[in-house]
């Protein structure tokens, strides 16, 4: 099996757009699609602006204090309550090596009923549950995130180098101001400072605009809404392995070159308008949205995967299938668990998979065979933006990871429960 850890990250994206009206020029849903080494990874869209949440800053009130829970529910204008646990609900407090240190407080000492909260969406609701919020307020920008009301430095885990985040902590620390946080962003390694300084600067100035009209906001209100999709795939995905953007809407593209101009990024040069009705259709999109919401997902080498999703767990089993290998049963079981570990890093970010994941790969023999497939996991999963842990083998002998909730699955945004079945998928028999 090649090495896919040495191939270079050649990332393309496509975005597809469909106006309000046949004579309007206002965009109504756009949908796009982040592709690896020609490999379709993650899906996004919005419609008429209204689909993404996480980031929104409200202004609520508290509903009910549930001491048994230490959480309470907040009204912030949503169908449904919005859930704020404890932990979320006080400012984080740092110790000597900025770590955010465990803080042991009441729910009910901390909020009362009726008590007016300025707070952001961590979490889209998803089914019947409402959304996730916290009182400490962040703002994004492409190489920092700004957090206004507490005073904290620190530079994203996946920035190694010890000099590189020594440097960026220093020009984090010489840009703020006093009494707020930056946290550096992945895509600040190597930037020049000035560049990191303008987008502190910008972000400290909207905050600070912000702040005066936050008391004329209606309670329950919108605050500050995050912003469309296309500037968030400026703000959080087109980094320098972006080798080509393609569009269909002559729109996009000159918003699009225009923003990447404004930040001296190579890929303005590459973006490219494709006017065909179904741009998707030309990548293939749609179908593999489709395999991705089946269970099962075939290997190219003929093994596949059976994949099944709860309510905080995943659990996936991995498989020979139609392979039969060459020379040795060993040499089989490696090549389908090797090959698997990367379909499943690629399956948790085309699927939005989050939460607790165990995987039960075909048993190895060896204690080297083991550790090249972990090794492959965590290699292939280094490359998700969104956060995620490999722990390692249980004693039955199966993979445990974590991966971060964040937005909703593939499964949610694209189906919805059968009224027949419920969900299981089943018909009943005879009883």
């Amino acid at each position: 099996m090649k090495n896919r850890a040495a191939e270079p990250r050649r990332k393309e994206i496509v975005l597809q757009s469909q106006s309000a009206g046949s004579s309007s020029n206002q965009l109504q849903k756009i949908r796009a699609a982040v592709f690896e080494q020609g490999e379709l990874m993650e899906v996004f869209e919005d419609e008429g602006g209204s689909t993404h949440m996480v980031g929104n800053i409200y202004r609520g009130r508290v509903e009910n204090v549930l001491p048994g829970m230490q959480a309470a529910f907040v009204d912030i204008g949503l169908d449904k309550n919005a859930f704020l646990y404890v932990g979320d609900a006080i400012p984080p407090r740092f110790d000597e090596e900025e770590k955010a240190s465990i803080i042991q407080e009441r729910i009910e000492n901390v909020l009362k009923p009726r008590q007016e909260l300025l707070v952001q969406v961590t979490k889209e609701p998803v089914g019947t549950k409402g959304a996730r919020i916290s009182v400490n307020i962040t703002l994004p920008g492409r190489y920092v995130v700004l957090l206004p009301q507490v005073s904290y430095i620190g530079v994203s885990r996946k920035i190694q180098d010890n000099n590189e985040r020594t440097r960026l902590k220093d020009l984090a620390a010489a840009a703020k101001p006093e009494g707020m946080g930056v946290i550096v962003r992945t895509l600040a390694e190597g930037i020049d400072g000035d560049e990191i300084k303008d987008d502190i600067a910008q972000l400290v100035a909207y905050w600070q605009a912000l702040l005066p009209k936050i008391p004329h906001v209606s309670v329950p209100g919108l605050v500050h809404k995050d912003v469309d999709l296309i500037s968030r795939l400026i703000r959080d995905w087109i980094d320098q392995d972006v080798e080509k953007i393609t569009v269909d809407h002559d729109e996009v593209g000159k918003i699009l070159r225009k923003a990447l101009r404004d930040i001296e990024h190579p890929a303005a040069q590459q973006v490219f308008v494709v006017p065909v009705k179904d741009l998707f259709a030309n990548y293939g999109v749609d179908d593999e949205i489709r395999k991705a919401l089946r269970s099962k997902v075939w290997l190219k080498s003929g093994g596949y995967l059976v994949i099944q999703q709860t309510e905080a767990l995943i659990v996936i089993d991995v498989n020979t299938g139609k392979y039969v290998g060459q020379r040795s049963l060993e040499e089989t079981v490696v090549h389908t668990n090797l090959e698997a570990a990367w379909e499943i890093a690629r399956q948790l970010r085309l699927r939005n998979l989050g939460g607790i994941i165990i995987i039960d790969f075909i048993d190895m023999t060896t204690e080297e065979a083991r550790k090249s497939v972990i090794q492959a996991l965590e290699t292939a999963c280094a490359r998700d933006k969104t956060k995620s842990q490999v722990l390692g083998l249980t004693q039955l002998g199966l993979v445990e990871m974590t991966r971060k909730k964040v937005g909703q699955t593939l499964v949610v945004r694209y189906t919805s429960p059968c009224p027949n079945c419920d969900g299981s998928g089943r018909v009943r028999g005879e009883l």
